[in-house]
């Protein structure tokens, strides 16, 4: 295998080769392999954070009518590593009456987190961090401790602002968890296993053309799982002063920013792997490298898609937000998991085209019943007039006559 075609491998083969030239065991070359593996895949998505802000900031200037970081460097691609800079240089500093145990691990717990959930997901036909038959299960453990970390912030800041923040990741993520643990399990199904490259590999057909309503369940829980607008109710800063972080400062309150930038494309990696093929391509199997160029399209689109919901729509109530999920989400994503689970067992796999057809069609209808169910509950629901609107308040009207004195 050439340098070009897989380069991972070319280049542990490589050291193996020195390495059993230099008289190490196997053993200790595979955890010497292993080491190297697992500090790849863990600094490659910080160093990615830096290159992320730009991004992130440029994009939401362009929605906004605005440029953006334009001054350090050409283009202000400087910015970020300046800020990363002020970030190690601030002083740490620990509220008093904080329990400090949970104050100080909720920041690694949130950045942590992320970065686990990199090493089950597939960035080519042999290049992933470890390929276990649990991936997704793996993904949400990882995902749920995460918001344990936003918990433990906001309890033990000792701040009624953070603590409000904390309560509001209760209400918000594990909410929104429900549906997304009821989607996942149509990727699950399709393919007969757990395993992220299983499922990419089972998907001849890509998942998102199979069950395009579940596709679309799937990324909206995904942006409320990130905290994203328009689900970032957790760092309202124009209610609850930025929530659950308001008392971190530093590189503990960097932690934090680190989570939040990484947490987006990773959701895009997790969608494209689940619904769009992951690394699967034309050659992507005779050449690994190309299959890591698809991937890194799709999760491109993804992340974008992302991007422009967060700079477009205005934020939800928190009733909303509630209402949104348990009234709609959940009862609509438990129809699609019933009929998908009926649909994939009466229509053979090998009929593609077929297969393809009564997926949409099943997909349609649950979306039209249940579009026409929300517009008559909502006629139903008629918002009471809680008070009169009070008159407003006029000069009284003079007329020329008395102006002029006449």
């Amino acid at each position: 295998m050439s340098f070009i075609a897989d380069p991972v491998n070319f280049i542990a083969n490589w050291l193996t080769t020195v390495l059993t030239g230099w008289g190490a065991s196997a053993s200790l070359i595979q955890i010497i392999l292993f080491v190297i593996g697992a500090g790849l895949l863990s600094l490659g998505p910080l160093l990615l954070t830096i290159l992320l802000i730009w991004v992130e900031r440029k994009i939401g200037g362009r929605f906004q009518d605005r440029l953006g970081p334009n001054r350090l460097g050409p283009w202000g691609i400087i910015q970020p590593i300046a800020d990363m800079l002020k970030i190690f240089t601030k002083e740490l500093i620990t509220p008093t009456g904080a329990d400090k145990v949970p104050y100080n691990l909720a920041p690694i717990l949130a950045a942590g987190s992320v970065i686990a959930v990199w090493a089950v997901i597939p960035l080519a036909s042999t290049v992933y961090g470890v390929n276990i038959n649990i991936g997704a299960v793996y993904i949400l453990a990882f995902g749920a401790l995460g918001e344990l970390g936003f918990i433990m912030a906001g309890l033990g800041s000792n701040n009624k602002f953070a603590l409000l923040g904390g309560f509001r990741v209760v209400a918000n993520l594990l909410s929104y968890e429900v549906p997304m643990i009821l989607i996942l399990l149509v990727p699950v199904m399709f393919s007969g296993s757990l395993g992220m490259n299983d499922i990419a590999l089972s998907q001849t057909v890509w998942n998102v053309f199979l069950a395009p309503l579940a596709a679309i369940i799937f990324f909206i829980t995904l942006i409320a799982e990130n905290a994203r607008a328009p689900f970032d109710l957790i760092e309202a800063d124009s209610e609850i002063v930025a929530g659950f972080n308001v008392e971190y400062s530093g590189l503990k309150f960097g932690f934090f920013y680190v989570a939040d930038f990484l947490h987006s494309v990773t959701a895009a990696l997790v969608f494209s792997t689940l619904f769009l093929g992951g690394w699967r391509g034309p050659g992507a199997e005779t050449y690994p490298i190309l299959g890591f160029i698809y991937l890194v399209i799709k999760a491109a689109i993804i992340y974008f898609a992302i991007l422009h919901i967060r700079f477009s729509i205005p934020r939800f109530r928190i009733d909303q937000m509630m209402s949104f999920n348990w009234k709609f989400l959940t009862p609509l994503s438990m129809m699609v998991l019933v009929t998908t689970a009926l649909l994939n067992k009466l229509v053979p796999g090998d009929l593609t085209l077929v297969r393809v057809a009564v997926m949409w069609a099943a997909n349609l209808v649950l979306w039209v019943a249940a579009d026409q169910i929300v517009k008559r509950v909502v006629k139903k629901q008629a918002v009471p007039e809680v008070a009169q609107p009070r008159p407003l308040a006029r000069p009284p009207q003079v007329g020329t006559n008395d102006i002029l004195g006449g």
